[in-house]
Formats: C-alpha cells, sequence, structure tokens
C-alpha cells in the first residue's frame, strides 16, 4: 500500500475505525504483518481521556513494555539494541506477536527519539535536562506509541503509566501521566508543524540562501529523527558521490532519511558451492533481483532454516554481498609465479563457477584484513573454494576472530581452505608484502551507512569520531596495498557513504604513492539478472544508497598494485 504522507512531508500517526474488539486485536509488527495490539483501539472524538478509574488502572507493566524499556536502559549504559532485545526476549519469554510488538516500541522509540524528544520537551514545559533520563526513555517509549504505532490513547497512556509506576516510581508516574495526555492532544503532523514548522518558501527569493538551506536542514533533523550533523553528512556525500544533483537534492535526501528510519528487511545470503537460492526459497524466502546469490525473507526466525542453522547460508546485507562478489569478480594480472594469465571475472557478469580456463589457478592467496564478525569472509570463502584459491581472514579482536570461525566452519567441512588470524592488520603489509592475489579491506567506519539497523549509531557517533577513524582507515589501505602483489587487487569497503571515510581516504593514500590505480568498479556490480547494477554513482567508485538499492549505505573502491 503506498505511503499516506501529510502536509508536512512525514507519515502521520494512523488512525482506526473501532471494531469492538479488545486488547488482543490488530498490532502491526515490526515486519509488517498483524500482531497483537497491546491496548484497546482508539475511539474518535474520545482521544484525551480514560474510560478507566484510576483505581482500577494496572499496577504493573505488561512484559512487551517493560521488555522494550530494559533494552532502552540497558542501550542507554552503552548496550546494542539488536544484540540486547533478543536476550530481554528470552528472559521476559516473550514470542510471537507480544516479541513483534517490543521490537517494533524499542528500534522506534529509540530510531525516532530526536522527533520524539522535541515533542516531550514542548509537552512537559520544560528542557531535557531537567528529565530523569530513565523517566525520559518511558515518555519515548509512550511517546511512540501514541504517535508511531497503532496503539489507542487510552491504552498508550494507562499501559506507559504502569511502566512508570513499576520502573520509575509513582511520583514519576504522575508526571508521565500527564506529559503523554499533553502528547495525546495532537497527532504527528500538528505536533510537528508546532516543534518543526515548515521553512516558509513564499519569499524564498528574498532569503539568504545558506540561512534557508540551514534552516530546512535543521528541520529535516527534527523530522525525520537524526543528529543535524549527520544530516548535513548525508546531503554532502549524496552530491560527492553523484546520488544526487542539485535539483533533486533535497527530495533524495528526505527518501534517505526515510529509508534509515525503515526497518531493513531479512537478507540471506546463499554461499556458493553449500546452499543454492533455491533451497531458501523452498523454505519460504523469496530469491533477490539485486544479489546473485541472495534471498529476502519477509517474516519468520532466520534461524528456524535448515541453511543457516548449520552455515550454509546466513543473514548478510545485499550490499555486503555485493562487494564480496565484486572482489572476486576483478581482473588479476598475471605474475611469475602465476603460471598463466589470471583472468578471474575477465567477464564480469558471471558468477564463478569453478576453476578452468580464464578462472584463477590453484594457489591464488585472498585476505580478508578486517574480518570480523566475518559475514563477508564467509562468502570470500566459499567463492575462493569455487575458484581454488585460499583465504586468510584476519581480525583483531580476539572475540570477533572466534566469530569469524564460527562462520567459516561449514565451507571448510566441504574442502575450503581457509585460515583465521588474529592481529593487527595495519602490521600485515609489513609482515607480508606483496603475498596476496586479492585483498579486502572492510575498515571500522562511523558506520552512517546501516543506520535502518542499528537504532542507536546515530544517537552515539559525533563529528569527533572521523579523526581517529580517518587515521585508522588510512593505515589498514596502506598495509592492504602492501600486502597485495603486482597486479593484484585491492579492495576498499566502508558501511558509510561520508566523504572522510570514502574518497578522501582513497584519494589521500593514492596520491603519496606511484604503484597504485584506482580503476572502475561499477562492471564489477551485477545484478540477479547479470545486467550492471544501476545508480551507482559517476564512479570509478561505487556507492550503494538504501533508499535506492534497499541495501546499507556500502562504499567500494577497487585499486590495482602496479
Amino acid at each position: 500500500m503506498p505511503e499516506r504522507r501529510g502536509s508536512s512531508g512525514h507519515e502521520p500517526s494512523r488512525r482506526r475505525q473501532p471494531s469492538g474488539r479488545g486488547r488482543d486485536s490488530g498490532h502491526r509488527e515490526a515486519g509488517g504483518g498483524a500482531g497483537k495490539q497491546h491496548g484497546s483501539r482508539r475511539q474518535p472524538g474520545n482521544r484525551h481521556r480514560s474510560t478507566q478509574r484510576p483505581a482500577e488502572r494496572s499496577r504493573r507493566a505488561d512484559p512487551a513494555r517493560l521488555a522494550a524499556y530494559t533494552v532502552m536502559r540497558r542501550v542507554a549504559e552503552g548496550a546494542f539494541a539488536n544484540l540486547e532485545l533478543p536476550k530481554v526476549l528470552r528472559e521476559h519469554r516473550i514470542h510471537g506477536r507480544d516479541a513483534g510488538f517490543a521490537t517494533e516500541l524499542t528500534y522506534g522509540a529509540t530510531r525516532l527519539r530526536g522527533r520524539y524528544d522535541v515533542i516531550v520537551a514542548h509537552a512537559a514545559g520544560r528542557p531535557l535536562s531537567r528529565i530523569d533520563d530513565a523517566v525520559l526513555d518511558t515518555l519515548r517509549l509512550g511517546a511512540h506509541q501514541l504517535l508511531g504505532m497503532r496503539v489507542e490513547t487510552h491504552a498508550a497512556v494507562n499501559e506507559t503509566v504502569a511502566l512508570a509506576r513499576q520502573v520509575n516510581g509513582s511520583g514519576a508516574a504522575g508526571f508521565v501521566n500527564a506529559v503523554l495526555r499533553r502528547v495525546s492532544e495532537r497527532d504527528l503532523s500538528e505536533w510537528l508543524d508546532l516543534v518543526a514548522p515548515p521553512v516558509a518558501t513564499e519569499r524564498a527569493d528574498d532569503q539568504d540562501p545558506e540561512a534557508l538551506r540551514d534552516a530546512r536542514l535543521a528541520r529535516l533533523a527534527v523530522v525525520e529523527s537524526h543528529p543535524e550533523w549527520i544530516v548535513r553528512a548525508l546531503r554532502a556525500a549524496l552530491l560527492g558521490h553523484g546520488g544526487s544533483t542539485a535539483a533533486t537534492l533535497e527530495e533524495d535526501l528526505t527518501a534517505l532519511l526515510r529509508a534509515d528510519n525503515t526497518p531493513a528487511a531479512v537478507s540471506l545470503v546463499a554461499r556458493p558451492g553449500l546452499v543454492e537460492v533455491a533451497e531458501l526459497t523452498e523454505a519460504g524466502a523469496t530469491a533477490s533481483t539485486l544479489s546473485p546469490v541472495g534471498a529476502l525473507l519477509s517474516a519468520g526466525d532466520p534461524g528456524a532454516l535448515a541453511a543457516v542453522r548449520d552455515g550454509r547460508a546466513a543473514v548478510q546485507d545485499e550490499g555486503s554481498q555485493l562487494v564480496a562478489l565484486a572482489l572476486a569478480a576483478a581482473r588479476v594480472r598475471p605474475t611469475a609465479r602465476s603460471g598463466g594469465d589470471r583472468r578471474t571475472g575477465s567477464d564480469p557478469s558471471a558468477l564463478p563457477q569453478s576453476t578452468g580456463p580464464g578462472m584463477a589457478h590453484d594457489g591464488e592467496r585472498w585476505l580478508d584484513l578486517c574480518a570480523g564478525p566475518g559475514g563477508k569472509a564467509g562468502l570470500l570463502s566459499a567463492l575462493a573454494h569455487r575458484q581454488g584459491a585460499r583465504l586468510r581472514a584476519n581480525e583483531v579482536s580476539g572475540h570477533r576472530a572466534e566469530l569469524v570461525r564460527r562462520t567459516l566452519e561449514a565451507g571448510i567441512r566441504a574442502g575450503a581452505r581457509a585460515t583465521v588470524t588474529v592481529g593487527d592488520g595495519r602490521e600485515v603489509g609489513a609482515e607480508e608484502p606483496g603475498a596476496y592475489d586479492r585483498v579486502l579491506v572492510d575498515v571500522p567506519c562511523t558506520g552512517l551507512g546501516a543506520l535502518r539497523r542499528r537504532p542507536e549509531a546515530r544517537w552515539r557517533r559525533t563529528p569527533a569520531d572521523l579523526s581517529a577513524l580517518g587515521s585508522l582507515q588510512r593505515e589498514l589501505l596502506t598495509s592492504a596495498l602492501e600486502a597485495a602483489r603486482p597486479g593484484g587487487v585491492v579492495g576498499y569497503a566502508t558501511c558509510s557513504p561520508h566523504l572522510a571515510e570514502t574518497t578522501l581516504v582513497v584519494g589521500d593514500v593514492v596520491r603519496k604513492r606511484s604503484d597504485v590505480t584506482v580503476e572502475d568498479a561499477r562492471p564489477l556490480f551485477r545484478d540477479a539478472s547479470g545486467a550492471q547494477v544501476a545508480g551507482l554513482g559517476e564512479g570509478p567508485h561505487v556507492q550503494l544508497w538504501p533508499h535506492v538499492h534497499g541495501t546499507d549505505a556500502m562504499f567500494f573502491a577497487l585499486l590495482r598494485r602496479l
């Protein structure tokens, strides 16, 4: 169904007609399916009052809301929502529709807290600094139910007050009750028009262009719930990577920010030689039109699929899959030790199937320099095995290296020659100069390209992170180039489109060397039909986008040692 949007350009809160059913009806799960509605439906004309007397109101929170609050407090202490939520759901024995409700409530309130915080502050009549952090999390959960979910007003308010009474105390519960009743007096469109009014354009010719732009970006930051520095960085990235033009920039930026607020689909990878995409589709997935080895799971637990449980398939973003496939398909020029012409991927539209004419010769060495937690390494290992090559997966963290080992186990059992090492990737180039035919360096980054998967990330990162990460990224790329042999290739990848982490890093490193060229990577990105993926930018680098490709915003540059 097409999105229904208000005059302010955002999605308005949804309203339903009463059906007479009780609290077990009609909640939509995070994936879009039907689930339990935790509370009664909203009654038109009676949005502001509870039908229950105080003595009848629940004094303890229901398990789903308590689980969402628990995860948010752990996230506030440094945990990651996508790791904590499954634990908490197991701890509280929450399944099915209730789990879907808790998931949407947790992720939605976390993603959209920038939007809700402004509304809560206005409704409370005080700055956020004067609201206890734990109480503020409770208010965010209530605001999301009122303005972003299909929960009726009296249920959203009463159940959240019950939560506050249990976890914040009776005094805080009264405050939460008062604030949420103020929030319930307006729908989302009305609130956003109040706290972030549209920028007037009638007299735009008379206004300072920079001031007008700044005002529009500031409003977008509130409406689409992103820190303003990230909004500005993504705007610059769209222009810098050729993902937009001046004429369409505002529209494209809005679409990108909205994509960050939309839960990502569950993407699966069928590791070549271990499982076919057909097995995943027979188990309920849908074949990807973007990745030749991908599938999408619209509902259910990926771990319920046998191929995922035994490591032949895995959850992996389609953009991440395309990066690994591109490195495997790049041409590798011959050397004296190659015994012939290594032209793997001379036809980039064809997924390598086995060792043979035009394919990699036995003995080719591949390196994944920063392999943890192992998604790309798992696909590279399968591709290397089919092409007669060996893979070394290196990771600086012992814990993450163990995750890589587990990822590679299925391929190794099938005969793949893959090893996992623990070491500083910055030192590998000096330790093994010119030793590898293909090197992937998927560097640590801000993760601004995966905000839809990591709801708390946008609130943790700051512009100061770019400096420290930039130095590390340059050192790792330099090491990767040293580790590649003459004629070999290096794939530089980030899960961020930020110019300071992508083109600037590549440009700085390449300018200091006379033995490296940058090649056009776009022909290596082929969809499931074999056609070149559209919308990759102006080249030679590749930039994927959530609002264009439905993937994380992966960046990829292909460099060759001379």
